[in-house]
């Protein structure tokens, strides 16, 4: 291989890695809603939303089972909730690949500071 073939080979390979850096750099600065945008909603009886005890609506988590349940918890004011309070549906760091119901509940809830 000649020197000006190494020199071409080199050059090919920096544009590549340059391209493919840049194209990190811009996928990374997206809002992570945009990312996570037409997710399905997740289902009550989902086998992680059992385990959790997810409910769509807060007034139907089950007081028996999760008696430290409170009516005014929902996933809107939860702090592994990633959607506005303003949509109906969003994105949930506990079910990731789901959106959650806005008024909602696990047993996971933590209230956001």
């Amino acid at each position: 291989m000649s020197q000006h073939e190494n020199d071409e080979s080199r050059r090919h390979f920096l544009k590549i890695a340059a391209g493919t850096a840049a194209a990190a750099v811009v996928f990374a600065a997206m809002p992570k809603r945009a990312a996570a945008a037409g997710l399905p909603h997740l289902s009550p009886s989902a086998p992680q939303a059992q385990a959790l005890g997810y409910v769509d609506d807060t007034a139907q988590a089950d007081q028996a089972k999760f008696p430290n349940h409170k009516i005014n918890q929902y996933c809107g004011d939860c702090a592994f909730y990633q959607g506005t309070a303003a949509e109906q549906w969003g994105p949930c760091q506990l079910f990731p690949g789901n959106d959650v119901h806005v008024k909602g509940w696990c047993s996971a809830h933590k209230m956001k500071k």
